[in-house]
């Protein structure tokens, strides 16, 4: 029996997201209505609502539910931004922030994943405004800069140099820094060219691949 989907969404909203405080009803709505199963592999479709992250394959996942809100919400996308994701993943977390701002640029150092993460932002009638960019998202993609908004969506081991460089004054960069295992999820804002790095949570990321990550 096929899953209905809408209620899995509405359940997803009011169990994961709502209850543990994502208060931002933008996001709330844009989670509501994306179709979150497209976005996993077929095999695993019925994990993906479940309060977890999920494999996507070439040793990637897309992030759990409240996971991918919390960092919405941190972004605070008001609909005017121009915003960098370094991990598209299978799309999802692009699409959420395609719909929350005006243009988004999301780069991805697995190429196999580029190309899954367009055909289904595409699938989804979610690929207006999101672009999805092979490279290596540690350096950032400055033919695009500066961003209002920087989410990574891997954990690294510092914070890179080159995505503070390419986030716009004032601006928020999200980010999971840390280790293997456990990492802290730091929200970095610029203002007048103060840093300012504050921790939202605890957080479990794959690690950031390429120059500025772990090799």
């Amino acid at each position: 029996m096929i899953p209905d989907w809408a209620a899995e969404r509405r359940w997803m909203v009011d169990t994961q997201l709502r209850w543990r405080g994502i208060s931002d009803e933008r996001v709330l709505a844009v989670m509501g209505e994306i179709p979150r199963e497209e976005f996993v592999p077929i095999e695993a479709r019925i994990l993906a609502y479940r309060d977890e992250p999920c494999p996507i394959g070439y040793g990637q996942t897309i992030s759990q539910p409240y996971m991918t809100a919390l960092m919405a919400q941190e972004m605070r996308l008001t609909g005017m931004e121009k915003a960098l994701e370094v991990g598209a993943g299978s799309g999802y977390a692009a699409a959420v922030m395609g719909r929350l701002g005006a243009r988004v640029v999301t780069i991805e150092i697995v190429p196999q994943l580029v190309e899954l993460a367009r055909a289904n932002l595409r699938r989804t009638h979610c690929d207006a405004g999101v672009e999805v960019i092979y490279g290596d998202g540690g350096w950032g993609y400055p033919d695009e800069a500066p961003y209002d908004a920087i989410s990574v969506a891997a954990g690294a081991p510092d914070i890179p140099e080159a995505l503070l460089e390419q986030l716009a004054d004032p601006g928020v960069l999200v980010i999971p820094v840390g280790g293997f295992g456990d990492q802290e999820l730091r929200v970095v804002t610029k203002h007048h060219a103060h840093i300012h790095s504050r921790v939202s949570t605890l957080c479990r990321f794959v690690p950031l691949r390429g120059g500025e990550g772990w090799r």
